[in-house]
């Protein structure tokens, strides 16, 4: 297992965004996670050696907005944080055959580490959906009944107001002054 992850107890959860409605991994944690000696040069020689292995779905590079916005999001100050280029972006396919072309025994491990954090994202996302639905399917049918209900009240009123004036004799006070 790789060391790094368990001495810095890294949580894989955090170094993964929703990027173009997808959750990414960026190169450069990739790099720390794998150990990789130069950092993302590492990741990046062997992506392009294996470029056929990568299609879109898998990785793709930010746009300057979409940095901007990571930037933001991390809050990171410096603009490019030495790099030339933005950066790469992975999804949890592209990880998957990241490892397999790093050939490395920490990077094998990790990406075991890392789909697995995926995974549970995914599932803790669904299970949110689910009770987020639930909760909305109460709430209209809530509404519904608590309309119904002032509905009822107001017409309720109404006719209280009506017999009111059988009651509190307004009728026989009007008949005996004619």
């Amino acid at each position: 297992m790789n060391e790094a992850i368990i001495k810095n107890e890294i949580n894989i959860e955090n170094l993964i965004y929703e990027i173009r409605g997808v959750q990414v991994m960026l190169d450069s944690d990739l790099a720390k996670l794998y150990e990789c000696v130069n950092g993302t040069k590492d990741i990046n020689k062997a992506v392009k050696r294996n470029i056929e292995r990568f299609p879109k779905n898998f990785m793709f590079q930010l746009t300057d907005e979409e940095y901007r916005s990571l930037r933001f999001q991390v809050g990171t100050s410096n603009t490019k944080g030495g790099r030339r280029y933005n950066p790469y972006v992975f999804t949890e396919q592209g990880v998957a055959m990241l490892s397999s072309v790093l050939q490395s025994e920490i990077a094998i491990k990790t990406s075991i580490k890392i789909i697995d954090a995926f995974v549970a994202m995914r599932k803790y996302i669904s299970t949110n959906l689910i009770e987020q639905k639930y909760i909305n399917n109460l709430v209209l049918e809530d509404h519904e009944k608590i309309k119904l209900l002032e509905l009822s009240f107001a017409k309720f009123e109404e006719k209280r107001k009506t017999n009111e004036i059988y009651f509190n004799g307004q009728i026989y006070d009007a008949y005996s002054k004619i």
